[in-house]
């Protein structure tokens, strides 16, 4: 992964896919007797993956120029289950993960598009 754009984009992904893990494991815990292994299992991948999204949102809003609000909206999407997924879709689709966003394009740093 070369860019912020596209680490940002895996790592918001794979902390959507431990939430699953780990909302799964759960759910095989309190509602069926075969005990608490999926906890055990996906409970420290995803504890790992919510470091690895916080500290990639960090470098990432500061690489592709997020303004505060971009930045802790990214960081409060880790808390409720898949709510990465939906910030990337956001992000992705207003700009904020283009690295020649608008912001680039103002400041006159393209000069030229090649199609």
């Amino acid at each position: 992964m070369r860019t912020p754009a596209a680490r940002f984009r895996a790592v918001a992904v794979i902390e959507a896919v431990s939430w699953v893990g780990l909302l799964l494991g759960m759910l095989v815990k309190y509602a069926t007797d075969y005990g608490d292994l999926g906890v055990k299992v996906f409970g420290p991948i995803h504890g790992a993956v919510f470091v690895a999204y916080v500290v990639v949102t960090l470098v990432s809003s500061r690489q592709l120029g997020w303004n505060r609000w971009t930045t802790v909206w990214a960081l409060v999407a880790s808390v409720p289950p898949l709510a990465t997924l939906l910030f990337e879709r956001w992000a992705l689709r207003t700009g904020k993960l283009d690295p020649v966003g608008p912001k680039q394009l103002r400041a006159g740093m393209l000069l030229s598009v090649n199609a």
